[in-house]
């Protein structure tokens, strides 16, 4: 057994021990406005719940360990004292992934993710419609942990609306666990699924991805490809080059035979296995290939 003193090793080490041991973690989907009423969407897995009289979650968005600069969501609770609270399940998780890309102040994160903002009824921040469970929530104290990089900030809030998808109930008006297939977070780049187990999200950090708002229509509105596989189109820095693509194609003899039938939707069920499999700009260069 190893045994380490916290402050003799780096924070970003201790930071890595720490989400590995603590875990699985749920995750708060965050969503909040700046004074102007710009939104902002980020997830945080320093999170749960700790009253149901009053309901009150609590959620710590860190203070960067590389820098030591603080998060658009700790601002914009500061000084709006509100937050919706959203859950995220399997079907979203990607998207969620995507918008804690650290896009610059002022970049729409729900279009960015691909995900659909719908006002809220009793605050101004917006709900994330893909999530099953949405809860508006006033911020009710912030508790600075530290001054350092990798310091958190508790946000305590309480619900004053809770929203529910009737498709994750149950036969008596319960939240069925499996129907909801939550997902949380581990260490590294590991998730765990409630239902089924580990799986692994790259980390979308050490780049800007272009985003779901700038892939073509012909892919966001084919039935083929689901948030998820979205979130992956959009978790990449740039589109392949036309020689990129064409090299790829001809050492490819699969994927000639695809374009050479000149059907599109084979040609998207081709990129929908590579998506499957993690291969993100195969996708890319079967989908923007020409016969």
């Amino acid at each position: 057994m190893i045994s380490l003193i916290p402050s003799e090793i780096t924070a970003t080490k201790l930071q890595g021990y720490l989400q590995s041991a603590v875990a699985p973690r749920p995750i708060a989907f965050a969503s909040t406005v700046d004074p102007e009423g710009n939104p902002n969407l980020a997830p945080f897995s320093f999170f749960n719940v700790f009253s149901s009289n009053p309901p009150i979650l609590v959620f710590s968005p860190a203070r960067r360990v590389r820098n030591n600069t603080v998060k658009h969501t700790l601002l914009n609770c500061e000084t709006t004292r509100e937050v919706v609270i959203n859950v995220v399940n399997y079907n979203i998780v990607q998207q969620m992934s995507l918008s804690s890309t650290e896009y610059a102040d002022g970049v729409n994160e729900f279009k960015k993710a691909g995900l659909t903002a719908v006002p809220s009824d009793l605050v101004k921040p917006f709900r994330v419609a893909e999530s099953p469970i949405q809860m508006e929530c006033k911020v009710t104290d912030i508790i600075a942990l530290g001054t350092e990089g990798g310091a958190g900030n508790m946000i305590l809030c309480e619900i004053v609306k809770l929203h529910i998808h009737e498709s994750v109930l149950d036969e008596n008006g319960l939240i069925d666990q499996f129907k909801i297939d939550l997902v949380s977070r581990l260490g590294n780049n590991w998730y765990s699924r409630s239902n089924q187990g580990l799986f692994e999200v790259e980390k979308p950090l050490s780049t800007i991805g272009i985003g779901v708002d700038a892939i073509p229509d012909f892919i966001k509105k084919s039935p083929i490809f689901d948030g998820n596989d979205l979130g992956k189109l959009g978790n990449i820095e740039r589109l392949p080059t036309t020689e990129e693509i064409n090299i790829f194609v001809h050492e490819n003899f699969a994927v000639k035979g695809v374009l050479s039938s000149d059907d599109e939707e084979k040609k998207q069920l081709k990129a929908k296995e590579y998506l499957n499999n993690n291969n993100v700009l195969a996708a890319w260069k079967v989908l923007l290939a020409k016969k």
